[in-house]
């Protein structure tokens, strides 16, 4: 960790780690320097160069100019007011004055600036050129109201790793010579790359290529970029914000759902956008656009719930999904208790047996990290999830490691991912095949783990790990360590961090004035003789100090699951890897910590969300209706094993979960009355829900909920695995989701709309002689289902997945648990 320093800024001293950036030591301590094209998770880019700051005597930029102990800080002087206001003039020079119908207005920061700055007159001229208006997809962009302070390159590339967007001709001059002798510098500079610049798409195409996230239009300070589902729908000062928490996988990630009436004759209010404190947190487009699900247009229909309590009557059974509340998942518990009834849970029952096997060796109920810590790392490896799709956030962090830590990744994944081959030159893609995870935290455990305190009996399995044919399925997997072991030599030797490119085997250095010869075959020694290893990897890896280890769904429902999380503790308590593991849906953490769940379905079941004897829906499909997340209050517990406060942002006019508890002997007025009776024994709080915070202090503090407490358990003094199993799936067929969808409520989104079926990379459409919306039969041993075609250009290779976020479809039903399975595909 960094130490802590003393800097002094306009004479209040404050503590700060050594080598943050000034602007992010000055606003984490409130004060104010203004800065209009850095992001506080960025790279700096030196675009705007308002947040000029006097450091020691000398002018310097408060976004890359880092504290050292004793700074004395000036934000303020004459020669940098008058910079700031000269480059304040150059930005509204030839921008449009339209802010009467920008949907920027009112929370535009080219307004407040100047309003700021107190820019009143305007000193500067220079002929505009045409400058296009384009329709980029899901995304609007107006160059003509482009200020290129480059966030949205920036947070593409740092924060969500799709690297889309960059800076490209305008097609204007230069700024004369004259103009620099009679202007302050920075502007000068400045101006001289605002007037040759705009915003332009990396693919050279004519619609935006990515992940549809929207965060590029979330941090633009102007209106040149914006969703276009908002354009031209409602001014911003007439939204009312209400705090809540995305309910769509298990990030939990703060959002703002901002509504109004739609209008005179119609006054019930309805969600128009959804916003992010983008500083802190970022979103993917599932909660960014996804969020038009609720229930509407519901009353109490007395008839229907007289039926649902006749049906809990005669029920043995009560199957849910994970999009629930803690306070239903508690409500649901409390019933099991009281009247018997098994709770039924697939997926949330396969994250649970992993926690309780994986803590048969940990000690603790949970894993001991969170996806900040993560984010923070800058050496990464995820194993056993299609990372983009399972949870964005923790292709973020994964991203992250490596854009802004300088850090090296290995990401194993029978699917392979065009997306996080483009995250950088040190993150290495291993893509194996199915059922091979076990071998891969098996290496993990060989390359990084303190062999003098494991368990003798694990070393004894490591050593003849590299005897048997274990190592024909590792083979792979020890090339791309290389190819990273060579890179971090490269980089230690030389000095220097520049990127390299590996193609294959070969090392081909950028910019690198020292040839490093690295002998493969050695590397490959070391890695069969694992005594050596330790030391060897110690200096390659000595600027590599903060392992984060990523786990998922994958892993849960895999035939040797209780193996792998047995592998998974002691990876964390042997190496010096921090373990997150990725809950399967939005609450599965919760559901998994509060509920008693059950194997078998019985004679005659309740479905909350799923197809059932008889169903309680939020999707207006079942036999009564209930609200969805978006129209509720409650707690959901994330990935970060927060416990996060969600608020409705709709009304709800139907009955809910705790009015049948209450007709079937509970008492509570409200389903929050139970968010302080959470179990303690599961590490939740007494805290009542009016008392959760759900915001984001300057200095990046989450303020949100509260984090469980660690909760220790019996550990099993046998810490032995066994051998990894050797069996093949033949045409696998994976279970899986496109981007931005997760359930049948982003499936429901108006911006979401998505088909559902078998998705494949155009390399395999092309070799089974496929076309997109082809009809074809998918045979498994459980059964056959007839789907439509499509291509997801986001994956490549061999294998193909069907779709889960369409119940109707019931795919599901084709797999035995594990995510993989052997699969015919037949066209129709």
């Amino acid at each position: 960790m960094s130490k802590l320093v003393t800097i002094n800024i306009d004479g209040k001293e404050i503590e700060t780690e050594e080598g943050t950036f000034i602007l992010n030591a000055a606003r984490a301590n409130d004060i104010f320097v203004p800065a209009i094209c850095y992001l506080t998770r960025c790279s700096p880019t030196l675009a705007c160069r308002i947040c000029l700051v006097e450091a020691d005597g000398k002018q310097v930029y408060a976004c890359n100019a880092k504290a050292k102990d004793g700074m004395q800080i000036t934000t303020s002087t004459e020669n940098i007011e008058l910079e700031r206001r000269a480059i304040m003039e150059v930005y509204d020079v030839n921008h449009p004055l339209q802010c009467g119908v920008c949907d920027q207005s009112g929370e535009c920061e080219l307004q407040n600036y100047t309003l700021e700055l107190g820019v009143d007159s305007q000193s500067y001229s220079i002929p505009d050129v045409t400058r296009p208006v384009l329709d980029w997809g899901h995304i609007h962009y107006d160059a003509g109201l482009c200020i290129v302070c480059e966030r949205c390159v920036t947070v593409c590339k740092d924060m969500i790793g799709d690297n889309s967007l960059k800076t490209i001709p305008r097609g204007a001059d230069g700024i004369a010579e004259d103009q620099k002798e009679s202007m302050p510098k920075d502007a000068y500079a400045m101006w001289n790359k605002l007037n040759k610049s705009i915003i332009g798409l990396t693919s050279g195409e004519e619609m935006l290529d990515c992940t549809s996230c929207g965060e590029c239009a979330a941090v633009c300070p102007v209106g040149a970029l914006v969703g276009t589902d908002f354009m031209y729908t409602s001014n911003s000062w007439e939204l009312e914000k209400v705090p809540s928490t995305c309910a769509h996988c298990s990030a939990g990630c703060q959002i703002n759902y901002e509504i109004k009436h739609d209008s005179i004759s119609d006054t019930e209010d309805k969600i128009y956008r959804v916003t992010n404190e983008w500083n802190y947190v970022s979103l993917c487009g599932a909660g960014r656009y996804g969020f038009d699900y609720e229930n509407r247009n519901v009353v109490k229909d007395e008839v229907a719930f007289a039926s649902a309590l006749t049906a809990f009557e005669k029920a043995d059974t009560i199957k849910f999904t994970s999009t629930i509340t803690n306070e239903e998942a508690h409500i649901l518990q409390t019933l099991k208790e009281t009247k018997g009834y098994k709770l039924v849970n697939p997926e949330a029952k396969a994250f649970q047996t992993f926690l309780k096997d994986y803590s048969e060796i940990s000690g603790t109920a949970l894993y001991g990290s969170d996806l900040k810590v993560a984010h923070d790392c800058n050496f990464i490896v995820s194993v056993g999830s299609a990372l983009k799709t399972d949870n964005p956030n923790a292709r973020y962090a994964f991203n992250n490691s490596m854009t802004m830590n300088k850090g090296a990744g290995l990401y194993f994944h029978p699917v392979a991912d065009p997306i996080v081959d483009k995250m950088g030159k040190s993150v290495m893609s291993i893509t194996h095949a199915p059922l091979q995870e076990e071998a891969a935290l098996y290496l993990i455990l060989d390359l990084f783990a303190k062999k003098d305190a494991l368990p003798s009996t694990v070393v004894d399995y490591l050593a003849s790990f590299h005897s048997t044919k274990t190592i024909t399925v590792t083979e792979t997997i020890k090339e791309k360590v290389i190819e990273i072991v060579k890179e971090m030599k490269l980089n230690e030797e030389t000095g220097l961090e520049e990127e390299v490119e590996v193609e294959k085997s070969k090392m081909v250095p950028k910019k690198v004035e020292k040839e490093v010869e690295v002998d493969e075959n050695a590397l490959l020694s070391l890695l069969n003789a694992p005594v050596d290893f330790e030391e060897k990897m110690e200096k390659f890896l000595k600027k590599k100090d903060a392992f984060s280890l990523i786990v998922g769904p994958d892993l849960y429902t895999h035939p040797a699951s209780k193996n792998l999380a047995r592998l998974c503790a002691l990876i964390e308590k042997y190496t010096d890897f921090e373990l997150v593991m990725i809950p399967t849906l939005t609450n599965s953490l919760g559901v998994s910590q509060i509920c008693d769940l059950d194997d078998e379905v019985g004679s005659y079941s309740i479905g909350y969300n799923t197809k059932a004897d008889f169903t309680l829906s939020a999707l207006g499909e079942g036999d009564l209706d209930m609200p969805a997340m978006n129209q509720q209050e409650g707690t959901m517990t994330s990935i970060n094993k927060r416990v996060n406060p969600t608020n409705a942002a709709l009304a709800y006019g139907g009955y809910v979960l705790n009015d049948l508890a209450n007709a079937l002997g509970m008492n509570a007025s409200l389903t929050i009355d139970y968010t302080q009776a959470l179990s303690s024994a599961k590490g939740f709080k007494a805290t009542a829900f009016d008392d959760l915070d759900n915001y984001y202090e300057n200095d990046g503090t989450e303020k949100r909920g509260y984090v469980l407490d660690v909760v220790s358990v019996s550990t099993d003094s046998n810490e032995d695995v066994r051998p990894s199993i050797d069996t093949k799936i033949e045409k696998a067929l994976y279970l899986a989701n496109p981007v931005r969808q997760f359930s049948d409520f982003t499936a429901k989104a108006h911006q979401s709309k998505e088909t559902s079926g078998l998705h494949a990379s155009g390399s395999y459409l092309e070799a089974n002689g496929l076309s997109v919306g082809d009809k074809v039969k998918v045979t498994t041993a459980k059964g056959t289902l007839e789907v439509e075609v499509s291509h997801d250009h986001f994956i490549d290779g061999e294998i193909a997945y069907i779709t889960t976020f369409d119940s109707k479809l019931n795919s599901e039903a084709l797999f035995d648990g594990y995510r993989f399975t052997s699969a015919s595909i037949e066209r129709v």
